[in-house]
């Protein structure tokens, strides 16, 4: 029977839990048992008693003797390095492991001897989907971001036709079509905005217009970038050069941007610069997703709000975490999804050659298995 733990979360300002009770319930229907470290789903709304009450066994925070027999550590971000110290050889981690040029986690790893699953190297597949939290929180961070945004703004968002005349609706832009940006266009949508999607795959074209927004077309140029995994590619900076002079003008006339360009293990393509935003209004809001690789925007910073010129421009990082019940709810579904069909007859028993096992397994048994995931930042 393996031996599952879900930890209080030690990162700063992580508010999500890695099993949510209805998760935590299904584990054990499969021959689990689960340990939960006391209060670790309470930022997330799960009290203990909901998983005490579907047979978890609630433990102090610490607890030598049960990190020590553990087999498997569901978390949301990798756990400090005294902790992994406690675990037995063989047991494996799985959560948001932030592998790229971790070698500080690569070290823990060989030193204790464990198995490590990285939810963010998941091969963006069709039957990856029900197990990718890339997704999942992507999805809320681009909801979130719209109302950060409509709640620093100094105008509506729909068009409201009042005694004393007619508002206009806020005009926001979108950077990037991934799962982020089009939660985004869709919540700016339900509020009433008028939407534009800037996006360096014309491929992504049709889906900006399901949802009702209106697509920048990439300028023409002899390079065409697609997409790998389904992330976007990097694209030289003669492309991006050529889409900034492109988005000075839709920006020039925009309410709000929100950013959520990125490529994993790589610095974020720098989208809005200092004169672009000399051209915005005042008044008129970014909102910078991909902040935690160094921003879309110039001159936004992590976790702050700064005004510049009357432009306000947030850095927003971790905002699942302000949405902590769904988001924890949703994550915790993700790893049910990658983890249950490998749990039969009250055993766990990893298929090594399985796509999506081989695909975000960064290590196994202490064993490296993508060197250059951790050393470069590039893909496994």
């Amino acid at each position: 029977m393996p031996r599952f733990l879900i930890p209080i979360e030690s990162a700063p300002g992580e508010t999500r839990v890695a099993a949510s009770p209805e998760t935590v319930k299904k584990f054990i229907s499969l021959g689990c048992e689960v340990f939960l470290e006391q209060g670790a789903g309470k930022l997330a709304g799960f009290l203990d008693d909901a998983y005490k009450n579907i047979g978890t066994e609630v433990i102090s925070p610490g607890d030598l003797d049960i990190w020590s027999k553990a087999d498997v550590v569901l978390c949301v971000q990798a756990p400090l390095k005294d902790s992994l110290k406690r675990l037995k050889d063989r047991a494996l981690i799985v959560g948001l492991l932030a592998p790229y040029r971790n070698e500080s986690l690569a070290n823990s790893l060989v030193a204790g001897r464990l198995s490590a699953l990285a939810m963010e190297l998941l091969p963006r597949i069709s039957r990856a989907q029900s197990a990718d939290v890339l997704s999942s929180q992507a999805n809320v961070a681009g909801y979130k971001s719209v109302l950060l945004a409509a709640g620093a703004l100094d105008r509506y968002f729909p068009m409201l036709m009042t005694a004393a005349g007619t508002v206009q609706p806020a005009k926001v832009v979108v950077l990037g079509a991934g799962v982020a940006g089009l939660q985004a266009v869709a919540t700016a949508k339900r509020l009433g905005a008028v939407v534009f999607v800037s996006d360096i795959r014309p491929a992504v074209k049709e889906q900006v217009e399901s949802l009702g927004a209106r697509f920048i077309d990439p300028p023409e140029m002899d390079e065409k970038p697609d997409e790998l995994g389904g992330y976007a590619k990097q694209s030289s900076e003669s492309f991006l050069a050529a889409q900034r002079k492109q988005l000075s003008d839709h920006l020039s006339e925009a309410d709000v941007a929100i950013c959520t360009a990125q490529v994993p293990g790589k610095k974020a393509p720098r989208l809005i610069s200092e004169e672009m935003l000399d051209r915005m209004r005042q008044g008129s809001v970014v909102v910078d997703l991909a902040i935690e690789q160094g921003g879309n925007c110039a001159e936004t910073k992590k976790d702050e709000t700064v005004v510049r010129k009357g432009v306000k421009l947030i850095g927003a990082s971790a905002l699942p975490c302000s949405v902590s019940n769904h988001a924890s709810s949703l994550y915790s579904r993700n790893l049910l999804a990658l983890l249950a069909p490998f749990l039969k007859n009250g055993e766990l028993n990893l298929n090594l050659e399985d796509e999506l096992i081989a695909g975000c397994l960064i290590s196994h048994e202490g064993e490296i298995r993508c060197p250059d995931v951790f050393k470069e930042g590039g893909s496994n």
